[in-house]
Parts: structure tokens; sequence; C-alpha cells
């Protein structure tokens, strides 16, 4: 039996390796104002797509709306408020209020190869840390989880998702959560 709650989902195609950026989706009108281009990879996994290799450098602002009917000046939004959440039931709650949140957690080298289920470290090299994107949680076979987008496409995991061990502080993924606020005037 499966259970969960799920915020907004936004979908990302390959972001490139940008490292640990906070993407916060302040609005409901996901209209870009300037997309950049970034050739998808295949992050540690097989697919149709060349494997990535070194980062790739973030393209210069141009400072001009996509969609000609935009004005930049106008359509720019800024943030208000960056903020830390403590536990699993204040991301919980920030989630139900405000929608997903930004963590971070260690990784190594098992989570590479996760397909499906509740993710929990059991054996592998230290990989390092990474920054990923909550999204909401539930219950699977007794065993509750955080559900989570994560930035290497969806060839990876499950279609670009993984689930892992929710209130055990699993790989730290409950310690380093951040939410934001956007500036509205």
């Amino acid at each position: 039996m499966s259970a969960v709650l799920v915020a907004k989902v936004v979908s990302f195609t390959n972001p490139g390796h940008t490292g640990w950026i906070l993407v916060l989706l302040l609005e409901a009108d996901t209209t870009l104002l300037i997309s950049y281009s970034f050739a998808e990879c295949e992050h540690h996994t097989t697919g149709s797509k060349p494997t990535c290799g070194d980062s790739q450098p973030t393209p210069d602002c141009v400072k001009k709306c996509d969609d000609s009917s935009m004005n930049y000046k106008e359509e720019l939004t800024f943030g208000k408020s960056v903020y830390s959440i403590t536990g699993p039931k204040q991301i919980q709650i920030e989630i139900m209020k405000n929608g997903p949140v930004e963590a971070a957690f260690t990784v190594y080298d098992d989570f590479l190869l996760y397909k499906k289920g509740v993710y929990k470290h059991l054996k592998g090299e230290y990989l390092g840390g990474h920054a990923i994107k909550i999204l909401g949680w539930g219950v699977e076979n007794d065993t509750p989880y955080w559900l989570i987008a994560n930035s290497w496409n969806e060839d990876w995991g499950d279609q670009g998702y993984f689930k892992i061990l929710r209130g055990k502080n699993h790989l730290g993924i409950e310690d380093d959560v951040v939410g934001g606020l956007p500036k509205l005037d």
C-alpha cells in the first residue's frame, strides 16, 4: 500500500552541472522570462543522451524575455527571505504552506543505482553531498519516506524522482533544509 501527499510539481529538464543552487518556484505562473540552453546528458545512468562531462558555463544574462509580450524589468522577481526548517514535522508544515523545499544529503555510490522503492543506504563508497528538492511525503510498505525530485533528468531513478527514509534524518536529509518567500511588492 502506498500513500503520498505531494506539493505542486514542476518538471525541469537537465539544468546542467549547476552545483548547489536553490531554485524556488514562487508563483503559480511558470512562464520563463529567459530560458538558458544546456545540452541534455545522462547522470549516473545509461540512456539516449550522452554522458555528462565537465561543468558547463552559465550563459550570460541577456535581460530580455523570450516572450516579447513580457517586460523584463516588470516581470523580474526577487526573494524576500530564505530560512532554515528544522525537523520532519516542520518540513511537512512548510511544504503544505509554501510548497517544495530545498535540502541536501550525503551520497554513496549505491544511490546511483536507485530505481524504485524507499532508498536506504546499505553499503558503498562515499561520494559527497547533493542538493535536491523535497516535494512531499508518504508511506510505502509501512516505511515513511520523503518524495524527492532529483536534477539528473528523467532517465535516472524513478523517472527523475526518488523516495528516501523519512523521520530518521537518513544521510542528513533533514539537517540542511531551506525554504524561501518571494518579494511581492
